[in-house]
């Protein structure tokens, strides 16, 4: 490990560094940064979004984990890209927003993207050994989060704690409101849909409580394989950080017959309508999805905030993807516009529907 970076929590980012004989970090907040330099005489510390680019392009790395939540993992990926340095992506926002311009920068560099996320590591490995033309269909599973068939009626006043009680995986607090309200695996379809240049119609979400089955392909004979495993994130992890080789995690090993059944139920798209909206972004493509992950970071937010209430989410969503029809993407600099008239105008609706 050459280099490491936090947003703001400088003081376990200096005891990771320190035992790990890591030498140089990067601290997303300049605040945080100058006070890690206060008191770090030995190593050197990089501070703002441009010293989180310096962190990388200076390391001579061979390999970059982002694993930075929302869009602002975006610069980082394209830094890492940019310099043809291999990425284990654990922001998905960075395809999401970036789209092409990712995935065609990773082909001009020749830089790889192994991704981390369990739902896209389980269908990277699924397909590592398939011919072209074999597969017809990806399938991403959903635990289906802490409201899983509650009616639209019942979602109504939920509470932030409540959202927050994710059933099946620990995570940060912004994701897992998107697991709560199937943005989460929006996101993901996008996410698929530009790392294994997929069209939407051939891409499948499926409710599966039990997080044990990951992703799923179904091959052109009519077999399907699945990913098994329990749900454990330091399994895509190390296959991240290794690929194409595979080390051994300490884990335990599935045992089927003490699960007992795995079971699985449809999306309701109805009563969760942000997995609704992110299909349909996708579709539309261009600064639509960049639109959509914007409008959906000021709404959750503002919903962990006690601004917003839990389906104001997708309202939010919903009405500045209408107030901001998706355009042609050029460049980098034209989402970073889209991105910031976005969350301009879902502040002004969270702001209509909360009275502030």
């Amino acid at each position: 490990m050459v280099g490491l970076s936090a947003g703001s929590s400088w003081e376990p980012l200096l005891a990771q560094a320190r035992e790990h004989g890591v030498t140089r970090i990067a601290l997303a907040d300049p605040t945080a940064a100058a006070r890690a330099a206060g008191v770090w005489p030995d190593g050197e510390v990089l501070g703002g979004p441009e010293g989180m680019i310096e962190l990388i392009a200076g390391s001579g790395c061979d390999l970059v984990l982002n694993g930075i939540v929302g869009s602002a993992g975006l610069v980082p990926t394209v830094a890492t890209l940019g310099e043809g340095i291999d990425l284990a992506l654990a922001n998905k926002e960075s395809l999401v927003v970036g789209g092409e311009l990712v995935t065609q920068l990773a082909e001009a560099t020749g830089a790889q993207i192994i991704p981390v996320d369990s739902e896209h590591s389980a269908l990277h490995q699924l397909l590592a050994d398939q011919a072209p033309g074999t597969v017809g269909r990806l399938t991403l599973t959903a635990s289906g989060g802490p409201f899983r068939g509650q009616t639209a009626d019942r979602l109504g006043e939920v509470t932030v704690r409540q959202a927050l009680a994710h059933p099946t995986w620990a995570m940060g607090g912004k994701i897992t409101i998107d697991s709560a309200t199937l943005m989460n695996k929006g996101l993901e379809l996008i996410e698929a849909h530009h790392l294994f240049a997929t069209p939407y119609e051939r891409l499948d979400v499926v409710v599966h409580p039990q997080s044990i089955v990951h992703g799923l392909i179904a091959l052109c004979d009519g077999a399907t394989l699945a990913h098994l495993g329990y749900p454990d994130m330091r399994v895509p992890i190390a296959y991240g950080l290794h690929y194409p080789e595979r080390v051994e995690v300490p884990v335990p090993v599935l045992d089927l017959a003490q699960l007992g059944a795995l079971t699985f139920e449809p999306v309701d798209a109805e009563t969760f309508a942000c997995l609704r909206l992110a299909r349909d972004a996708g579709r539309e493509g261009g600064t639509a999805p960049c639109t959509l992950n914007a409008a959906n970071e000021v709404a959750v937010h503002a919903f962990l905030e006690g601004r917003l209430r839990f389906l104001e989410i997708a309202e939010v969503i919903e009405r500045t993807l209408q107030r901001l029809p998706g355009a042609r993407v050029h460049s980098f600099e034209s989402l970073a516009g889209a991105d910031a008239r976005a969350r301009e105008i879902a502040s002004e609706l969270v702001q209509a529907l909360s009275g502030a």
